[in-house]
């Protein structure tokens, strides 16, 4: 994954030797947002494996990727979102909902695992679709609309589910496959967590090298030029959706492998938690900056935060207020860099 930066004229690199040491660095973040999420990570690896040895072992940090590789899945669409300067509440609804859709399929109708996994990523998208169409068609804020999926979706998850979990024992070993590890030299990966690491290269990818990916930090940037500039807005803005909602039906695959069942009470933070990542990641809000290598070193990063502190002996609720914190700095730094000047 690769973060592209717009060539520098020689006038503006004239103008940058005569900035002030913190414009300097103003306009190094602004360049390549990924910069300060990766200082945080080793800055908290480099205390948290001070404070306890154990933190650094190969066991727990092969932990902490596998308890983050389902909220680092849903920040990959949730950064396509953000980079457009909307936001996505439903996230852990459609995922439910897909995973639910597959797992019933898969135990009651004898559907073969292979076609219920793709009908989970077909249910993502279609539900994606439907965000987007009304983002795009009613002209209604992203915030607003997914606020009201979220119920929309929560309620259909769980009337087809009736309420009650599909343990991984009655399903077909596919669909539990993403659950199973294999050892890396001295850490031992899970299936899901290296399907995520390969969703991450495909999405960097897409939005590095193709015409897409610059369409949607265009828009994200500013819509009213992208349309002057003939970027159909509309159909990005849709592609977007649809695109996010696919990566949470592959969600939905890696999570019943992580959590070894499917049930509707699987993950109830997940809507805050992939905005969490993506945030600290160093994606803006606003729009049209940030990357998903930044979203990935977010992910990272929470998961650090929470395992490190646990090992530290640190109560649950200083963790809770510790990456709340985190999320007011990382906006603030956001709102910061946002006011590069040239």
């Amino acid at each position: 994954m690769t973060i592209t930066t717009p060539p520098t004229t020689a006038a503006q690199q004239f103008a940058l030797r005569r900035h002030t040491p913190l414009q300097r660095v103003q306009h190094l973040l602004h360049a390549h947002p990924a910069i300060s999420p990766f200082l945080v990570l080793v800055i908290a690896f480099a205390v948290f494996s001070t404070l306890n040895p154990r933190f650094a072992s190969p066991n727990s940090l092969s932990l902490v990727l596998q308890q983050v590789a389902v909220i680092g899945a849903l920040a990959v669409g949730q950064t396509l979102i953000i980079l457009t300067a909307g936001i996505d509440l439903s996230v852990g609804a459609i995922v439910i909902l897909a995973m639910m859709l597959s797992a019933k399929l898969a135990e009651e109708q004898g559907l073969p695992a292979g076609l219920a996994i793709v009908l989970a990523i077909a249910v993502g998208a279609a539900a994606g679709a439907v965000n987007g169409a009304l983002v795009t068609r009613l002209k209604l804020p992203p915030f607003i609309v997914t606020l009201g999926t979220l119920s929309v979706f929560t309620a259909v998850g769980l009337l087809y589910s009736e309420g009650q979990s599909v343990q991984a024992t009655d399903l077909p070993p596919v669909l539990s496959w993403t659950g199973e590890s294999f050892p890396v030299g001295r850490f031992r990966i899970t299936v899901g967590v290296l399907a995520v690491v390969l969703l991450y290269l495909a999405v960097g990818f897409a939005l590095a090298k193709t015409a897409w990916g610059r369409h949607v930090y265009a828009v994200g940037d500013d819509k009213e030029a992208s349309r002057l500039a003939g970027i159909r807005v509309d159909r990005v803005l849709l592609s977007v959706y649809v695109v996010a909602g696919a990566i949470y039906g592959i969600t939905a695959w890696i999570l019943i492998g992580r959590a070894g069942a499917a049930s509707p009470n699987a993950i109830t933070d997940a809507n805050l938690e992939s905005i969490t990542a993506v945030v600290i990641g160093g994606t803006s809000l606003f729009g049209g900056r940030g990357a998903v290598l930044g979203t990935l070193l977010g992910a990272l990063i929470v998961g650090f935060f929470r395992s490190g502190l646990s090992l530290a002996g640190v109560d649950d609720q200083y963790r809770v207020l510790a990456v709340g914190l985190l999320v007011i700095l990382a906006v603030a730094m956001d709102q910061w860099i946002r006011k590069v000047r040239s």
